[in-house]
């Protein structure tokens, strides 16, 4: 029974009742009436009010308590909110309120955790088998020239051939990692410096220039003649941003397609949208495939080439810039990636 607010409840209204009925009863001028009356009045007051005391500011905070302290043990974090509770007068109110922020901040590492090894698992099969196609290339001409295919000439130029582009990939891809860990551990600096932002997408189209005439592809780049586009950010990483992004839009465009690069000075920086035609990136895969050796078609990747690390590094290289790499893209009808550096105004020489 004391187990209860109820029980409780009523062996406390009891004992103050029949404290009221003990003191009338020593007055002379009441009447039993009224003391019947008086008791029953403070019984019932009593009864009232403890059981609400205990009803809400103690027996349900407790269970509360009980209740999140069970799914802790549980390990059933899942349910908890961080909402900030509502101020009480209650001490246990704040004690559960305590726990759960305790719950919440458990959940929260529970989570993360989850998630990085599911990142450690992902990056470790990737990384896997990555390595393994121009390991196991490399490997299977040299054992056939070791197995007799030395002694002809022409067979042994063509597989050393191969073996050494499988083996150029390969450092490709290492090179690609080193820097992408380099970028993320904040070992590589940034070397800021002025320069003008449209002569470096010139010379990335003069690079990629043959890669795009083989494939039928054009290449324009719209500008306005007269405007200026002088930047101030680290010219060989930039470069590198627009190597990438630019190779990409080649690369996953169709023959005879087009790309479209844009440049616009606005007041304050500089924007630059690259724009392809080609079969577009599904919605599901555009939060991803800034992430490490993320594929959106993982086929025709490995038979295009590439190491699937290059717009991780160009996320990173904006980052550094304090910028950031936006996509927009329709299945069927093409991509455009953008981002924006700072513009640097040209002094007036008359008026310095």
């Amino acid at each position: 029974m004391l187990n209860t607010s109820r029980g409780i409840s009523f062996v406390l209204a009891l004992a103050i009742a029949l404290l009221v009925v003990a003191f009338l009863s020593l007055l002379d001028e009441a009447s039993f009436i009224l003391i019947l009356v008086a008791g029953g009045l403070a019984f019932s007051s009593a009864y009232l009010l403890i059981t609400i005391t205990l009803e809400f500011l103690v027996f349900r905070e407790i269970g509360n308590i009980y209740t999140m302290l069970e799914k802790i043990q549980k390990k059933d974090l899942s349910e908890i909110s961080d909402k900030k509770s509502k101020s009480s007068i209650s001490p246990l109110r704040k004690i559960n309120a305590v726990i759960n922020s305790y719950a919440v901040a458990r959940q929260k590492e529970i989570d993360a955790l989850q998630k990085n090894a599911e990142f450690r698992r992902e990056f470790i099969a990737d990384i896997s088998h990555e390595l393994k196609t121009p390991i196991f290339a490399t490997q299977g001409y040299i054992h056939t020239l070791l197995d007799g295919a030395m002694d002809d000439k022409q067979v042994r130029m063509k597989f050393l051939k191969r073996a050494a582009k499988s083996l150029d990939s390969l450092d490709n891809l290492v090179q690609d990692l080193l820097t992408l860990n380099q970028m993320e551990s904040g070992v590589i600096k940034f070397v800021f410096e002025d320069f003008d932002l449209k002569e470096v997408i010139e010379e990335v189209m003069e690079e990629l220039e043959h890669k795009a005439s083989k494939r039928k592809v054009q290449i324009d780049f719209k500008y306005e003649a007269d405007k200026n586009y002088i930047t101030h950010a680290d010219r060989q990483k930039i470069y590198r941003v627009c190597q990438n992004l630019i190779f990409n839009a080649v690369k996953y465009n169709h023959d005879k397609g087009e790309v479209i690069i844009g440049l616009k000075a606005h007041k304050n920086h500089i924007q630059v949208d690259i724009k392809d035609d080609g079969q577009g990136i599904p919605p599901e895969d555009l939060k991803r495939i800034f992430e490490r050796f993320y594929r959106v078609e993982k086929s025709r990747n490995k038979k295009e080439g590439g190491t699937g690390l290059g717009l991780a590094i160009v996320k990173h290289i904006l980052e550094g810039h304090k910028s950031k790499i936006s996509v927009s893209s329709t299945v069927g009808k093409g991509s455009i990636f953008s981002f924006s550096l700072p513009l640097v105004k040209e002094s007036n020489p008359e008026n310095p």
